[in-house]
């Protein structure tokens, strides 16, 4: 990425000098841009950052506005706080006051502000997605739906989606209802509602139509804001939905000081509602718009934006740019073909281990990308074999582990008691007695009242109880009182933390659990305790409701380290807005990258070409493409045809490495031969050896076939397909195959050794 340097003087501030001078002159008519709307076309590696940032500064440096009268809303929270530092560098303390961040962190803080005008408290919670699956699973069963056969994140989806189009419930139950599945959820939706405004809580969708609906029903507050943040700045604007949309057309109806950065040709959202019509029909949606692009490119090679550029051509729908760059020609991408997805990984690895040896590249230096998040452990596996350090980005977060949530879920009560989902996650988390038939009378109660769990427990004794239960929820609802006088009397965010886990028990629990698991759950409680502590350090009014705000906010995107030294392992969605000296591009192969249709859905090729693009230009100098000819899928060895996007490349600035044969493979795997087959141009072998045959006693595919259970007629049970009956057998040992009618799926032919099959006697 283009860097940036001022001269300072001998007090340390910033210079005099005029520091639009830095920008080309694309970016310095944006970034000198004033009044009225504008439209920045910033192609991918063109400097956008740095063009707002600049342009913050520029407005508060000619003090066309207040730090407070700027608005500008990040997708993430790394971003925002890069610009925040940017600019703090650029004009020193002029910058403090700014409102920048997120759009969910932006219109949270002015939630809860306002949260009293919509009938909520100041304290409310934000639900995360398990959260709201939680909750919807639970009106599931009390509708009498089976959650295995309505899924509670179908459920999810299409409520979120509804939101995000700002279809209420009511509208959603009149207009929208088309087939059972969309008569159910509008039945669950009715009740998710009413249950989050029960227990004070709002879901992530909620964070942007609710500020939509505090706007339209009360004018004075939008005018209040609207002359607030007289400059709006809204980056990656191309990933915008229609809520994001509404809300900010709202705040910018009166001056008109909108501007949005991003780029038509990295819009890979769709699948959560971007609406990449937005900054297509930006002109038209506001009239007398500057539009400018940025066309000059710095972070890649000649070669690979000549690459993602004849990729991108192919689109249909796209605003009019070429990318050029001065820098070197550089080298042309390699595509290597492998013979399976174990092969695909340790050949990547081994190109980073020779590369490190050769070029002097550092672990930060490489990132793999991939499609879907289960194609990282082959790459695991094969990076621990080589013992090369690597961090996943997208796998599981610190605080979504369940340690963890317990943890948070005690201190969410301490601030909101309403929340039904917190409560009834620690109720008896450690176990204190409270059995599920005693928390089914109490939530049956609480459903027949109107009335929320937290209110039920404070009248306890007038439910109809066992005496014990009684006694055991009165020492919880006290426990929490206690704890709650505790925080409000001023006492430090750790040290009520440290109280919790005494009380509770659940620090104790984690100790005397003998498990194997015990030890790293108390290592992460015991984390926990230092992010607190790290958060209260570096706020001086520091708030758990602001901690708990800020946790429930990170992305996948902020949990990624930049400085560890370590190959990034991530998927293309997570990597946007990032950039590697060295990219490994894998799995490109068709129903993978592109993903081929799903659930009924026809494949937005479209969308895939512009997320094949956004992978392609997050190399700097290197950038290598990968596919294999053999995959497993739910234990079935499947064939895989190369990528249609490999075909729309640019030939000239790709060279191909072929594999080795499937003999030699094996023999690889077998010896543990690390070496890499960089040097060898021929084709696969597809004639399998033969196999020996394994006589053993355990029921395996290793079982000769006279005393294999897994014979033709045989029911049997699959982790992903269900119930089935195997209808033909082929083959032994570990080439052992059967034919099995699945009565979910159809005809299958899975190999015995990775099926992970169970007979139904």
């Amino acid at each position: 990425m283009q860097q940036f340097t001022l001269k300072s003087e001998s007090d340390g501030t910033p210079s005099k000098k005029n520091f639009l001078d830095q920008l080309n002159e694309q970016q310095r008519k944006a970034a000198s841009h004033v009044h009225g709307p504008l439209l920045i076309i910033a192609g991918a590696g063109s400097g956008k950052t740095r063009v707002l940032t600049f342009r913050i500064a520029h407005l508060l440096q000619k003090q066309h506005a207040l730090p407070s009268n700027i608005l500008a809303l990040t997708f993430t929270n790394k971003a925002a706080r890069e610009m925040q530092e940017r600019i703090q560098h650029l004009i020193g303390d002029k910058a403090s006051g700014l409102w920048m961040g997120t759009f969910h962190s932006i219109f949270s803080k002015i939630l809860r502000f306002e949260a009293d005008r919509i009938g909520f408290k100041s304290s409310f919670s934000i639900y995360d997605t398990s959260d709201s699956e939680n909750a919807i699973k639970l009106i599931l069963k009390e509708l009498n739906f089976d959650p295995r056969e309505i899924r509670p994140r179908t459920i999810q989806y299409k409520i979120s989606d509804a939101k995000n189009q700002l279809i209420k419930p009511a509208m959603y139950k009149q207009r929208f209802v088309q087939s059972t599945l969309d008569d159910i959820t509008a039945r669950v939706y009715e009740i998710y509602s009413q249950r989050l405004k029960l227990a004070n809580a709002m879901d992530f969708d909620d964070l942007l139509i609710k500020p939509i609906e505090l706007f339209e029903d009360h004018r004075d507050v939008l005018e209040k804001y609207q002359d607030k943040f007289r400059y709006i700045l809204i980056d990656e604007y191309q990933d915008t939905n229609h809520a994001q949309y509404k809300v900010t057309k709202l705040l910018a109806e009166k001056y008109r000081n909108l501007c949005v950065v991003g780029d038509d040709a990295q819009s890979i959202y769709s699948f959560r509602g971007a609406d990449i019509s937005n900054i297509l029909d930006f002109k038209s949606d506001y009239e007398n718009a500057v539009e400018i692009p940025l066309e000059q490119n710095y972070r890649s090679t000649k070669y690979i934006l000549q690459c993602a550029d004849s990729i991108i051509k192919k689109n249909s729908k796209q605003l009019e740019k070429t990318l050029w760059t001065d820098n070197a020609d550089g080298d042309v991408v390699t595509l290597i073909e492998n013979f399976d997805e174990r092969d695909e990984a340790n050949r990547v690895v081994n190109y980073i281990h020779d590369m490190k040896l050769r070029h002097g590249f550092n672990n930060n230096d490489f990132a793999i990308l991939y499609r879907t998040n289960y194609q990282s452990r082959v790459f695991e596996e094969a990076f621990r074999r080589k013992n090369i350090a690597y961090q996943l980005v997208g796998g599981l977060s610190f605080y979504q582990r369940k340690e963890i949530k317990d943890v948070i879920a005690y201190l969410t009560l301490l601030v909101n008691p309403e929340d039904e989902q917190a409560l009834l996650r620690i109720i008896n988390e450690p176990s204190r007695g409270i059995g599920n038939k005693t928390l089914n009378d109490l939530l049956k109660r609480a459903r027949s009242t109107g009335m929320s769990v937290w209110k039920i427990l404070g009248n306890v004794e007038d439910a109809d109880l066992y005496k014990p239960a009684k006694a055991r929820i009165g020492e919880f609802v006290e426990m929490i009182n206690n704890l709650r006088d505790l925080l409000e009397s001023g006492t430090s965010l750790l040290d009520v933390t440290k109280k919790v886990l005494e009380k509770s028990g659940y620090l104790k629990a984690l100790v005397q659990d003998g498990s194997a698991q015990a030890l790293p759950r108390r290592d992460n409680v015991l984390e926990l305790q230092n992010a607190i502590a790290y958060y209260q350090q570096n706020n001086s009014s520091a708030k758990l409701a602001n901690f708990l705000q800020e946790i429930s906010l990170i992305t996948d995107t902020d949990k990624y380290d930049e400085d560890k030294p370590a190959v990034t392992l991530m998927t293309v969605h997570a990597s946007k807005g990032l950039e590697f000296p060295v990219v490994f591009i894998v799995g490109l192969e068709e129903n993978l990258f592109p993903m081929g249709p799903r659930e009924g859905e026809e494949a937005n090729y479209e969308e895939e070409r512009r997320l094949f693009y956004v992978a392609i230009t997050r190399a700097q100098k290197k950038l290598f493409f990968s596919y294999s000819k053999l995959r497993y899928k739910f234990g079935e060895e499947q064939r895989q045809a190369r990528s249609r996007f490999l075909d729309e490349v640019d030939p000239g600035v790709v060279r191909t490495e072929t594999g080795a044969t499937i003999q030699q493979k094996n023999n690889h795997y077998d010896s543990g031969d690390s070496h890499s087959y960089n040097d060898r141009e021929i084709e696969y072998d597809w004639k399998s050896p033969k196999q020996t045959k394994k006589p053993s006693s355990t029921a395996s595919y290793e079982y000769e076939y006279d005393d294999d259970p897994f014979r033709v007629g045989v029911h049997v049970m699959h982790p992903a397909f269900g119930p089935g009956k195997i209808l033909q057998r082929n083959g032994s040992g570990k080439d052992a195959r059967v034919v099995v009618f699945f009565k979910s799926r159809g005809q299958k032919t899975l190999m015995l050794r990775a099926a992970k099959l169970q007979v139904l006697h």
